[in-house]
């Protein structure tokens, strides 16, 4: 690819609108696609939903999966910290009777205590005392997070800094903390698997997204990185990126486990 075609390119996907926690632009036309996991997120919360009356997804995004998870219990509510994603998922899990409260899953949640039987968490942070605080007794807790090794390939390649912020977070971790916070831990899984990506424009609009993974990306900068990603790339037609992904299901203390 000539280098002034490939900047026009690079320029483009920097300027496609993103909204929500959407990337059909991508994953639509087969640009990026992620190998498949050994769980499946919607389908362990799907089955968790059953005969309950109260459920919390945290960090909803633009409430995609949310609203795909239909029925949902009776009181279901929704939180999103990143700000330009709250009209998203309202728009998107209003019409469904779901309140979206802005919020990080940092912060100490407007809600009172014990007041779900459910919370899920697909790629939020969450503090393991709020979850015992907002559970009813008997309530569950299930997460699929972002590892601190995921993508850190796309740093190296570019040349980029490797943020030093998540590089902790794993399964042992998060494993320990829930139960440092009385709960019972039912199942764990943790993987590396990989993204593919066929060219980089692709990555390019991928990280305009994950804006934490270069925290100074911009094209101009990374300019002569990325068109050498790209020649890399030419003979075989993608690149592989490792991504790191782990799953806890949860419930409290007093859950009494059938050894």
């Amino acid at each position: 690819m000539e280098q002034r075609t490939a900047w026009e390119i690079f320029k483009r996907e920097v300027e496609a609108p993103f909204a929500g926690w959407n990337f059909q632009r991508l994953t639509q036309t087969g640009r990026m696609q992620e190998a498949p996991l050994t769980w499946n997120y919607a389908s362990i919360v799907k089955a968790l939903m059953n005969g309950i009356d109260s459920m919390l997804d945290m960090g909803t995004g633009g409430g995609e999966l949310l609203a795909s998870l239909q029925p949902h219990p009776a009181r279901t509510f929704a939180t999103e910290g990143y700000q330009p994603n709250v009209g998203v998922a309202r728009a998107n899990l209003a019409p469904l009777g779901i309140e979206v409260v802005e919020a990080d899953g940092e912060d100490v949640l407007p809600f009172a205590d014990r007041t779900f039987d459910l919370i899920i968490n697909r790629h939020e942070s969450y503090l393991p005392s709020e979850l015992s605080r907002l559970l009813k007794p008997t309530g569950t807790f299930v997460t699929q997070q972002v590892g601190g090794q995921d993508n850190l390939e796309l740093n190296r390649l570019l040349g980029a800094p490797i943020p030093p912020d998540y590089l902790h977070w794993n399964l042992a971790f998060a494993a320990a903390e829930l139960q440092d916070a009385g709960f019972v831990i039912l199942q764990q899984k943790e993987e590396m698997s990989f993204t593919r990506f066929y060219d980089v424009g692709a990555i390019v609009y991928y990280l305009k997204a994950i804006e934490w993974q270069i925290r100074d990306f911009a094209v101009e900068q990374y300019a002569e990185a990325l068109l050498a990603l790209q020649k890399k790339m030419e003979p075989i037609g993608y690149v592989d990126i490792p991504n790191h992904r782990f799953m806890i299901l949860a419930k409290l203390g007093s859950y009494s486990v059938n050894k």
